[in-house]
């Protein structure tokens, strides 16, 4: 046997994924697009109802509340998307909530001046409004850093090598989302978790055509369109919902738990009987916000939180729209307008702060749909269904369960995404391995370490006489990417840095920095209706 030639035996890197049937700027059909965008509307339902499910009825508020709290998550939500697909990184990312600010958002709702209130609907109200204020105060940090292009001069100092660990533990580190919660209702989440990854990868000869002819499900076409590989989540969701239902109208949850049947039941989430048919959204709707000094502090952790975990996810997302990792002056262009979404979060009271939706950007790899259209399209649903409350809540009935279980896959594929960022690094390097399993290692378990303490303890490591400093240090050591920049990004930059450029993937980044760097950023990256006359490119 022929010895093999080095090109079969090694793959030389990438700067684009192949395989992508439609990139950032090249579109589907309409019809195509328009159902892509609703699908990518129903997964961003699972976050938007997951954060005021649960801090709502901590505020003292009711079901209405809720509903109401959600329609406005969604509707911000959209307008975020738009302007950022617009006029930020123009990036196909869905901007959706962010968990980044549960840690100062809960120590707001446990403020001692504010549980004192005994009216739940007044408390409710007071505490809508201090979130609001700290929301607007902090946003200042992201518009100041992204509209200054500082952002832009500390994203020198990342390379291949660093943002490795970062843009892994977006996904990564998410797993406490993913089957921790499918095993609260397993009847219908491991059927959802299966479902899913049949329709999108695996062989259906068992399936479908009882070992007739050998096929996959992707290759299963209609006019040349494959219909499951590209719609496998929306049809997932469906035949699972329907299940779903059909167990809870059966009585199979009659006698269970009350916390089994609020995981499994379609019918306990009370948004559907709690939402108005038409509402629209308004700014200051909870009445004007207010301020605190230590309620804003905690909340600037949040919000740089939320700019680090979205680093790691625009850049993910430039590598599942077949784009070159955008450059510095349009990363801090796109921090810029997320801060802007922020501040928008603060006036309409969406109970948290704004970042990259990490599930989307994995949904951009399962159907490998890049294109900045769709996107678009998912925040003209998010929109319209927002202010239809009876037709959105529908849809966000969805168990949550369902969500969760497509989150194992999709999680996992930004995770992936990654990684694949080591192909331009020498892995054969003893420094870089111990970079790269430091920063994965202390990004899972610093932050595993913080959430065991604060369930055993109900607060925090940081526990001082000084509140807002609690929720700093909290809120920032609860963030797996946060740490793993913190550590990689220091130790990539003070460990034999000049001597290892090469090793850490430099030469390769380098071209990526600068607008002009590469003539493909100016189709990814160009601002629209000619605006780069006023704003031209560094």
């Amino acid at each position: 046997m022929a010895a093999p030639k080095p090109e079969e035996i090694s793959h030389p890197p990438m700067d684009q994924l192949q395989g992508l049937e439609y990139c950032i700027d090249s579109n589907p059909s309409w019809g195509e697009a328009i159902a892509l965008g609703f699908q990518h509307y129903i997964l961003a339902l699972g976050t938007a109802v997951m954060i005021p499910s649960f801090l709502v009825p901590l505020m003292g508020g009711t079901d209405d509340d809720k509903v109401r709290v959600v329609q406005t998550l969604l509707f911000v939500e959209g307008v975020n998307t738009l302007l950022q697909t617009l006029f930020g990184t123009r990036l196909p990312a869905v901007i959706g909530g962010s968990y980044a600010f549960m840690v100062p958002i809960i120590s707001i709702i446990h403020d001692t001046s504010l549980m004192s209130i005994e009216d739940n609907h007044v408390r409710f109200i007071n505490t809508m409004r201090a979130v609001q204020g700290a929301l607007i105060v902090a946003s200042s940090i992201q518009i100041i850093l992204g509209y200054s292009q500082l952002w832009a001069i500390c994203s020198r100092f990342f390379s291949p090598l660093g943002m490795v660990p970062v843009i892994a533990l977006v996904g990564f580190g998410l797993f406490d989302r993913g089957f921790p919660v499918v095993g609260r209702c397993v009847e219908i989440g491991i059927p959802m978790l299966i479902l899913f990854i049949a329709f999108s990868q695996v062989c259906t000869i068992y399936l479908i055509m009882f070992c007739v002819k050998k096929q996959y499900l992707k290759n299963f076409q209609l006019k040349q369109l494959p219909i499951l590989e590209r719609f496998a989540l929306l049809i997932s969701i469906t035949v699972i919902w329907a299940y779903a239902h059909l167990l809870t109208a059966s009585g199979a949850y009659k006698h269970r738990p009350e916390l089994t049947q609020l995981n499994c039941r379609t019918d306990k989430a009370n948004l559907i009987s709690s939402a108005p048919w038409i509402k629209i959204p308004y700014p200051l709707q909870w009445g004007a916000p207010t301020f605190d000094a230590g309620h804003a502090f905690g909340m600037m952790a949040a919000v740089l939180v939320s700019l680090i975990e979205s680093t790691g996810a625009y850049k993910a997302a430039s590598r599942l729209a077949s784009a070159t990792p955008p450059p510095a002056h349009v990363l801090s262009r796109g921090i810029g307008w997320q801060g802007i979404g922020i501040l928008l979060n603060g006036l309409f009271g969406t109970l948290t702060g704004s970042t990259v939706s990490a599930e989307n950007v994995g949904l951009l790899g399962s159907t490998r749909v890049g294109s900045r259209r769709v996107i678009q399209i998912s925040a003209g649903f998010m929109i319209f269904f927002s202010m239809l409350g009876k037709f959105g809540a529908l849809f966000a009935s969805i168990p949550l369960t369902i969500f969760a279980a497509a989150y194992c896959v999709l999680f996992g594929l930004v995770a992936s995404v990654g990684l694949s960022f080591l192909q331009f690094t020498n892995m054969n390097s003893m420094r870089n391995l111990f970079i790269v399993g430091v920063a994965l290692f202390l990004g899972l378990s610093v932050p595993e370490y913080f959430r065991e303490y604060t369930a055993k303890a109900l607060h925090g490591p940081a526990h001082t006489r000084g509140g807002w400093f609690n929720d700093f240090l909290n809120t920032i050591f609860f963030s797996s990417p946060t740490v793993a920049l913190i550590v990689a990004v220091f130790l990539d930059n003070t460990l034999d840095y000049k001597d290892s450029a090469r090793d850490r993937g430099m030469p390769w980044w380098v071209k990526f920095r600068t607008f002009k760097g590469d003539s493909r950023n100016e189709e990814f990256y160009t601002l629209p209706f000619n605006l780069n006359r006023f704003f031209p490119p560094s």
